[in-house]
Formats: structure tokens, C-alpha cells, sequence
């Protein structure tokens, strides 16, 4: 079992991350760093890079899926990262099926439906490395009606903006769905008390949460910041084109 390491009864206990920064990244260095001097990191190592796993990962997933919005759900989509995969799993008992895209969207989305899956195998299916055997993979024309979104994050407020790894493949794949014309829907998250933080920059394109969830605390925001209504088609660069064919599927289907 995975237990915090007491802080040396000689040393000063680490600092929390400062909680007001100018600069993304910065913001997100302040976490890793953080949530790895206070040993509530837990694996994959190392945390840069990641969105991070941590110690109450499962509390938190928990405290999430009590949520009403998760009630009366019947697909939800979730990121692929370690500390959601209780999520995934949580969510796959309670007869959801879970929507999830391919690592840095190279192969799409694939769907999770807890009816296909043997209950033995739902915390397999529920693995970033094992969710594609599980899984069904879907053509864009065929994703279902999504009643909610799980995202990572490496930091957030309490007003709910949203910082994620740095890649802007969660805030793509947001923007995905609602060029096909799915509707705003809650957007939640998982994370350890470290991650909130008071203040960082956002942009337009960044997707804001309006649910957080700690493993001790539901944090719900009222009036998060705008979300994204679509894509920026001249924002995308020639080589982000090529490594995301779903892309250029999406735009055979808008006509772009």
C-alpha cells in the first residue's frame, strides 16, 4: 500500500506551490514539484510532461461519480490518464459506458461499453495501455450522445479554469465534439488539493471545468469561464494535420 513518507522531524516541511503565477508554465512546474516534495506523487514517473497521478486518486473518482450530473449518465468521455483510470473503472460498475481517445488523438476515439466487458476485466479495460483491446473503436460519424466530460488537469481554480499538460489535446478534443454538434455538457475533474491554485493565464481555447473533485472535497463552480465553441482551423499547424487523422476526418465531414 502506497503511504505518504513522514517529512524529517529536522526539516522544514516543503512549501505548497506558489498560488498566483503569470506563466503556464510555470504553473505546472509548481505542481509536479509540489505534489513530489509533499510525496503525494504517485506513478507513472516522472510527473513532467503528465498530467499527474496522486495519492486519493480513487477518493476523489468516488466523491466525483456521487455527483448528480453522473446519476442518471449513460456515456461519458474521460481522459486517458492514470489518476482518471478510477474513473473509468468507477464508472464502467455503474453500467456507463465511457467514450476515451487515443493517446495525443493518433487513432481517435474509442468507446468502453460496461455490456461487452467481462466485470473481471473492467479495471483492464479501464488501463491507458489496455482500454484499445476493450474498447470499440468509433468513426466520428458514430460517436454517441455524451452526458458528461472527465478531464486531467496538472492545475485548476476554484473558478474553474483549467490548465492541462501543455499539448491542448483535451481542449481539441472538446472542440471535436462540439463541431459535430454535441452540446455544452458538465465538464469535470479529478485532482489533489495541491493542483488548485489561485491564478494562472488561460486562453480562449482552454477548456474550463465546473466540477472539481478532491479526494476530501466536491468543489462545484456556478459561472466558469467561456468554453470553446469549436476549432480554430488556422491555429492547427501542418504537423498537428498529419499526426491526428482525425482531423482530417472531421473536416471531410464539416466540408472544411
Amino acid at each position: 500500500m502506497n503511504r505518504p513518507r513522514p517529512w524529517p522531524p529536522n526539516r522544514e516541511p516543503p512549501a505548497p506551490p506558489p498560488q498566483r503565477l503569470s506563466d503556464k508554465a510555470d504553473a505546472r512546474q509548481a505542481v509536479w514539484k509540489a505534489l513530489v516534495e509533499h510525496s503525494v506523487a504517485r506513478f507513472p514517473f516522472p510527473l513532467k510532461g503528465r498530467i499527474p497521478n496522486f495519492e486519493g486518486a480513487d477518493r476523489a473518482a468516488a466523491l466525483l461519480l456521487d455527483h448528480p450530473a453522473f446519476q442518471s449518465a449513460k456515456c461519458v468521455k474521460v481522459n486517458p490518464d492514470s489518476p482518471q483510470r478510477y474513473v473509468r473503472k468507477g464508472l464502467l460498475d455503474r453500467g456507463i459506458a465511457v467514450l476515451t481517445p487515443t493517446p495525443r488523438l493518433q487513432g481517435g476515439f474509442y468507446r468502453l461499453d460496461p455490456e461487452r466487458i467481462p466485470k473481471e476485466h473492467y479495471w483492464d479495460a479501464a488501463s491507458m495501455k489496455l482500454g484499445g483491446h476493450w474498447g470499440e473503436a468509433l468513426l466520428l460519424d458514430q460517436l454517441p450522445k455524451i452526458d458528461a466530460i472527465v478531464m486531467g488537469c496538472v492545475a485548476v481554480t476554484r473558478d474553474g479554469r483549467r490548465l492541462g499538460k501543455g499539448h491542448g489535446y483535451a481542449d481539441l478534443e472538446y472542440a471535436i465534439l462540439r463541431e459535430l454538434g454535441h452540446l455544452a455538457v458538465p465538464v469535470a475533474t479529478t485532482v489533489h488539493p495541491l493542483q488548485i491554485l489561485e491564478q494562472f493565464p488561460t486562453g480562449p481555447h482552454d477548456v474550463p471545468v465546473s466540477i472539481i473533485a478532491t479526494p476530501a472535497e466536491l468543489i462545484e463552480i456556478a459561472q466558469p469561464p467561456r468554453a470553446p465553441a469549436g476549432i480554430d482551423w488556422d491555429k492547427l499547424t501542418a504537423e498537428q494535420l498529419a499526426e491526428m487523422p482525425v482531423l482530417a476526418e472531421l473536416k471531410s465531414l464539416l466540408g472544411v
